[in-house]
């Protein structure tokens, strides 16, 4: 069983006694003061103290805000009813509208179960006690993605190259394929972010796709499978684009638990998504995914780690403020 300090859950940030709460755990990494690493496996411990175990009547799920959260909701309605009566317990899909209100909102335990997007997974491992512990895939294997660079198919953008001035919509500070991986691999591709071009936020995938639609961005960095399913339903079309770039893979998003829930709540969680197959709409929207898979944040979300230290982004409260600081400075 996996091993905590006593955690302080608020509904904002707290400071914490940081030097008390060394000298009770033997290990911490790059987690926040409030949680503990004592197995080394880079994620939250769970309390050793059984009285900050929890154990709730209703569970608060949420998935990342990488498109219209309301989309999401519906789309998951099957998958929280039987979330509900494979744990007995009421299940309410909770819409948040950016990836740090909902990494606060596990900090604070008002969220226990999320789907959180690449780039956020980290933060919301060292600053929300998430513990991810499933991704979404195939008969064949786990889902990944690929960062591209995508440009509207009538404009005059034919390489990287071309966008050197231009106007580029990243998607938020913290997101992987959306602002690390770009910062990371692009410069040895001779366009680096913020250099060649100006970086504009947009906050989320959805919306920096339909700003290239529209014209207001010249090109946009982006997860492909989102526009994958946004052509799927309809939103916009993909051969109206041309991608110019493509990364390798990564590992898509993850879910994860709040790390004080009761262990045993814990593991019948688990069980619930292993045992479940997604609806023909799930499967639509997923770009083929019909079940879960099991997933280590160690070991899955080392590539995704690497980028960040390439970026010099640190997955800790002062990386966190500071990344988010200059997406509303971008957005002024």
């Amino acid at each position: 069983m996996k091993r905590l300090i006593p955690a302080l859950l608020s509904s904002t940030f707290f400071l914490v006694n940081g030097t008390a709460l060394a000298q009770s755990c033997p290990n911490r990494g790059q987690l926040d003061d409030l949680y503990c690493d004592a197995d080394r496996d880079l994620v939250a411990d769970t309390p050793l103290d059984k009285s900050k175990w929890k154990n709730p009547s209703t569970l608060i799920f949420t998935y990342t805000p990488l498109e219209d959260p309301a989309v999401y909701q519906k789309i998951f309605a099957n998958f929280l009813d039987h979330l509900s009566q494979c744990t007995a317990k009421k299940v309410v899909y909770y819409q948040v509208q950016s990836n740090a209100a909902q990494i606060e909102a596990m900090r604070a335990g008002r969220l226990h179960i999320g789907g959180f997007s690449t780039g956020s997974t980290a933060f919301a491992v060292n600053l929300g006690g998430a513990v991810p512990f499933v991704v979404k895939g195939n008969a064949t294997a786990p889902r990944a993605y690929h960062m591209s660079v995508i440009v509207k198919k009538d404009s005059p953008y034919l390489k990287l190259a071309d966008l050197k001035g231009k106007k580029v919509a990243h998607v938020s500070p913290s997101s992987n394929s959306g602002n690390l991986a770009p910062r990371s691999l692009l410069p040895a591709e001779g366009l680096a972010p913020d250099k060649d071009y100006k970086v504009l936020y947009s906050g989320k995938h959805d919306q920096s796709i339909l700003g290239v639609n529209s014209g207001d961005y010249d090109a946009a960095t982006i997860a492909d499978d989102v526009l994958e399913r946004m052509s799927a339903r309809g939103v916009v079309k993909a051969e109206n684009f041309r991608t110019l770039y493509v990364s390798p893979p990564f590992v898509t998003s993850s879910f994860a638990y709040a790390h004080d829930l009761e262990p045993t709540l814990a593991a019948k969680i688990k069980s619930c998504f292993m045992a479940y197959k997604f609806t023909a709409e799930m499967t639509r929207e997923f770009n083929g995914d019909d079940r879960f898979h099991a997933a280590d944040f160690k070991r899955d979300w080392a590539v995704v780690r690497k980028v960040a230290e390439d970026t010099g982004t640190a997955y800790n409260r002062a990386g966190f403020d500071r990344e988010n600081a200059a997406a509303d400075a971008k957005k002024k």
